[in-house]
C-alpha cells in the first residue's frame, strides 16, 4: 500500500488530510483570491508551501511524536534551486518573491538578509542555507505549472519611469499581497478540513438596497435656505464627475456639505457599476468610529450589515448583538471577507498593508477589488505619506479597486500620488467648482496673538457656550481647573469609555440650551457652558457650539475646529479666535504653526480655497525629506535583502512614546484586571475602552508610586484609583486634582 503522507489530522471527527490533498486546495483557494495577473503565481505559491510535511520526522511528529520539524522553509528551497538551475524563474525576481512567501507563510515574511549570513540566522537568505531531510516525494504528487516571468518582469517595470526606487517599492507591496493570498488560503483550507459543525454565515448586504435607503435620506432634506441649495449643488456635482471611470477620486468638500453622505453614495453607486465585492471606510479615529457607525447602521437597517474593525471595540462586549451575528463578524475581522461593508481605522488600514506577520496580512487580498473611502484624507501622518499614498495607488491600479478621498481641506493628492505613488494613476476631482464654497463659509476666524489665560477665559465666559482648544493635555487640565460654572474636558489622559460619556452629555447639554436660548440671547451665567479639550474634538466629533477658541495649530487643525460651530448656518457668521498662549513655557514650534501664522495674517479668510492651497504647497515642499524618510527603497536597494520584519516593526502610525494604561472603574474591567493579574491572560480589545494614554516617562513615574503593575503581562493598570478622576482624567499625585 502505497504510503500516505499527512499534513493535518481532525482528532474530534477522526479524518486525515493528506499533504497533496491540502497542497492543491492552498494553491486553487490561493488562485481564486488573487486578480488575474497574480492567479497562476498564487496557485504555484500555494501548491509548494506545504512540501516539508514530506520530510520522515514530519511524518513522525504528526503521528503523535514530540518533536520540533522545521517545514515551511522547504518549498522555498524549491523555488530557488529552479531560479539557479534556470529550470524555471530564471531573472529571479519572482523567484524570490516566492521565496519570501513559503519561508514565512507561519511566523512572517522574514528579512531577507545579507549574503554573509548563515543557516543560524532567521534571514531568508540564512533559512535558505539549511539543510533539510529528503522532501522530493512532491516531485511524484504535484504538478507544478510553468509561469511566464518575463510577463511578469514586464509588468514589474512598468509604471516605475526606470527608477530602481519606484520597482523595489512595487516588489515589496506584491511580495506581501502574494503572501496575503497564501496565508488565507492556507488558513482557510486549515479551517475547513479542522471545522466541527456549520460554517457561520456571511455578514448580509444589500448594496442596491442601500444605494435606495441613502437616496431617499438625500430626498428627504429641505432645499429652501441658500445653503441647502449650496449643498444639494455641489452634491450633484460629485455625483455628476463620479460617473468618470478613475482609480482614485477626490471629493474636497466643505464641513456642513454633506460629504460624508455623499461618499456613502457615490461609493455604492460605483460598487454596483463596477460589481466590486465590498466598501471599506478608512476613519483616522476610533473615536470618530462609533458616530459613524451608528449614523451608517441606523441608514442602511439590516440591509448593509456592518462590520466594525477597531482596537476599542469587541463584538463579545455588545449585549443587543445577536450570536449569529457576533460569530459572522469575528470570523470576517479576520481577513475581511465574508462581508460587505467595513469600517476601520487609518492605523489598522495601513499596518495591515505594511506589516509582514500572517495575522494582519491576510487582509490584503480582500482590499482587492473594492471601492475604499479614505474620511478626513488630509490626517495621513506626513512621516508615512509617501507609504501611505504607495498603498491606495497600488491597490487602485493593481488590485482593480477604487478609492475615494474625502476631506474639507484637500491636499494636492493628485500631484502628491503622481510623484510619490504611481505617475499615472487615474485621478479625478469630483468638485471642480469650488464657487459654492464661499456659502459654507460660516465663521470667522480671527487672530488674537498672544494672550493670558485669565483674558482667554474672560473672552469665553462672555460666550453662551463655547469650546476652547489646546495643544496639550496639561494645558486643557490647568484652563479646566480655572473656569467655574458649568465646564466640560476631554483629553487622551481619560478612558475612551469616560470620552464617550462626557460627549453624550455635552451634545445633551447643549441641545437644552439652543431649545432654551433659541437667539443664545440673555443666557445666564449658570447657564453658559464651556468645553476644554484637546484636538481630539476636531475631527469627525459632532458638535455645534456657540463660539470656538483654538490654540495655533496647524491650518487644517483651525479649520476643523471651526467645523465645530455653526454646522447648520443658523447665524451668518460665528467666531472662531485662534490665540496662543502668552506663560506657556515650553511655545512649541512648529513648520505649521509659522506658515499658518502668517496665513491668518494674510488671508481675511482663512477657509478659502487660495489660503488652503498655499498652506499645503509650503508644507510639503518644506517637507519633501520627511514624506519619503519612511519608505522601503530608503532602507534597501536589493529585492534580494528587503527587510520586511525590520520594517513592519518599526512602521508606526501612532506616536511609540505613548503607552497605555488600564483604568479599572467597573465591576466588568475589575474582572477583567483580575483575570490579568491571578490567570495571566485577558482579551486585549475588550480592555480598550478602559484604557488612557501617557507618556513612558510618565508611566515610570506612576510605576515609582507603585500604583502601576503589570504583573508580569506587559499590560499596565492603575492599581490605586485615587490616581485617576473621571472629570480630569489621570492624576499624577493622588492630591493632583487640587493642585
Amino acid at each position: 500500500m502505497e504510503k500516505k503522507y499527512i499534513a493535518h489530522i481532525n482528532e474530534e471527527l477522526k479524518t486525515e488530510q493528506t499533504v497533496k490533498e491540502h497542497s492543491e486546495n492552498v494553491a486553487m483557494l490561493a488562485e481564486e483570491y488573487a486578480v488575474e495577473r497574480f492567479k497562476k503565481i498564487a496557485y504555484v505559491t500555494g501548491l509548494l508551501h506545504d512540501c516539508g510535511k514530506y520530510q520522515k520526522s514530519f511524518q513522525k511528529r504528526i503521528s503523535g511524536s514530540d518533536i520540533r520539524v522545521e517545514h515551511s522553509t522547504c518549498g522555498a528551497i524549491i523555488v530557488k534551486d529552479m531560479s539557479e538551475n534556470k529550470s524555471r524563474y530564471p531573472l529571479g525576481i519572482l523567484s524570490r518573491m516566492m521565496e519570501y512567501c513559503i519561508a514565512g507563510h507561519h511566523s512572517g515574511i522574514p528579512d531577507g538578509g545579507t549574503t554573509n549570513d548563515y543557516e543560524t540566522d532567521p534571514t531568508l537568505t540564512g533559512r535558505l542555507k539549511r539543510e533539510f531531510e529528503d522532501f522530493s516525494r512532491y516531485k511524484e504528487e504535484l504538478e507544478i505549472p510553468e509561469l511566464d516571468e518575463k510577463d511578469f518582469l514586464q509588468f514589474l517595470l512598468s509604471d516605475c519611469d526606470n527608477s530602481e526606487e519606484k520597482v523595489l517599492d512595487k516588489i515589496a507591496f506584491l511580495t506581501r499581497y502574494l503572501f496575503s493570498c497564501l496565508v488565507d488560503a492556507d488558513s482557510e483550507d486549515t479551517a475547513n478540513f479542522c471545522r466541527v459543525g456549520e460554517r457561520p454565515r456571511e455578514l448580509k448586504g444589500d448594496f442596491g438596497v442601500a444605494l435606495d435607503n441613502v437616496n431617499q435620506r438625500l430626498e428627504s432634506f429641505q432645499v429652501e435656505t441658500e445653503l441647502q441649495k449650496a449643498r444639494a449643488l455641489l452634491q450633484s456635482q460629485a455625483f455628476e464627475n463620479a460617473k468618470t471611470t478613475a482609480e482614485i477620486y477626490l471629493l474636497n468638500m466643505p464641513t456642513g456639505s454633506g460629504k460624508t453622505l455623499a461618499s456613502v453614495k457615490i461609493a455604492l453607486e460605483r460598487v454596483i457599476l463596477q460589481k466590486k465585492k465590498r466598501i471599506i471606510y478608512v476613519i483616522p479615529y476610533n473615536s470618530i468610529i462609533d458616530q459613524t457607525a451608528e449614523v451608517f447602521n441606523e441608514l442602511f437597517q439590516n440591509n448593509l450589515e456592518i462590520l466594525r474593525h477597531q482596537s476599542t471595540f469587541d463584538y463579545e462586549n455588545i449585549d443587543e448583538i445577536d450570536e449569529d451575528y457576533k460569530e459572522a463578524a469575528k470570523i470576517a475581522i479576520e481577513n475581511w471577507g465574508n462581508t460587505k461593508f467595513i469600517i476601520t481605522t487609518t492605523v489598522q488600514f495601513f499596518e495591515s498593508v505594511y506589516s509582514n506577520k500572517r495575522g494582519k496580512l491576510r487582509k490584503i487580498h480582500n482590499m482587492a477589488d473594492s471601492i475604499l473611502i479614505f474620511d478626513e484624507a488630509h490626517m495621513m501622518p506626513e512621516k508615512y505619506l509617501q507609504p501611505c499614498l504607495q498603498a491606495v495607488a497600488y491597490i487602485t491600479k493593481y488590485l482593480q479597486s477604487e478609492a475615494v478621498f474625502l476631506t474639507a481641506t484637500m491636499p494636492d493628492y493628485l500631484s502628491l500620488i503622481r510623484k510619490y505613488a504611481v505617475t499615472d494613476s487615474k485621478i479625478v476631482n469630483l468638485i471642480e467648482d469650488k464657487s459654492l464654497f464661499k456659502k459654507f463659509q460660516k465663521c470667522n476666524y480671527n487672530y488674537l496673538g498672544e494672550i493670558g489665560e485669565d483674558e482667554l477665559l474672560a473672552k469665553s465666559s462672555l460666550c453662551p457656550s463655547s469650546l476652547i482648544i489646546v495643544n496639550t493635555r496639561k494645558a486643557a487640565r490647568k484652563l479646566y481647573k480655572k473656569i467655574s460654572g458649568k465646564k466640560y474636558h476631554l483629553s487622551t489622559y481619560m478612558t475612551a469609555l469616560d470620552r464617550a460619556i462626557i460627549l453624550k452629555n455635552i451634545r445633551k447639554e447643549l441641545k437644552c440650551l439652543e431649545k432654551e436660548f433659541p437667539d443664545f440671547k440673555n443666557v445666564s451665567e449658570e447657564r453658559q457652558i464651556t468645553i476644554v479639550s484637546t484636538s481630539l474634538i476636531e475631527a469627525g466629533v459632532d458638535l455645534d457650539v456657540y463660539t470656538v477658541f483654538r490654540e495655533l495649530k496647524g491650518l487644517d487643525n483651525i479649520l476643523q475646529a471651526g467645523g465645530r460651530c455653526n454646522r447648520e448656518g443658523k447665524r451668518e457668521k460665528a467666531d472662531v479666535f485662534v490665540f496662543e498662549l502668552l506663560d506657556s513655557k515650553k511655545k512649541a514650534i512648529s513648520v505649521e504653526m509659522d506658515i499658518t501664522r502668517d496665513l491668518l495674517k494674510k488671508y481675511e479668510d482663512i477657509s478659502d480655497s487660495a489660503c488652503i492651497e498655499e498652506y499645503y504647497e509650503r508644507i510639503f515642499s518644506l517637507k519633501e525629506d520627511s514624506i519619503s524618510q519612511n519608505t522601503m527603497h530608503c532602507i534597501c536597494d536589493n529585492f534580494r535583502y528587503i527587510p520586511f520584519k525590520k520594517y513592519a516593526e518599526n512602521f508606526e502610525l501612532i506616536d511609540s512614546r505613548t503607552v497605555s494604561l488600564v483604568v479599572p472603574r467597573d465591576e466588568k474591567s475589575r474582572q477583567m484586571v483580575a483575570d490579568l493579574k491571578y490567570k495571566q491572560t485577558v482579551n486585549e480589545r475588550n480592555l480598550q475602552n478602559y484604557t488612557c494614554s501617557l507618556y513612558k516617562n510618565e508611566l515610570d513615574d506612576l510605576i515609582k508610586q507603585n500604583v502601576v503593575d503589570d504583573f508580569g503581562t506587559g499590560i499596565y493598570c492603575l492599581t490605586n484609583l485615587d490616581y485617576y478622576d473621571e472629570e480630569l482624567g489621570l492624576l499624577f499625585e493622588a492630591s493632583d486634582y487640587f493642585l
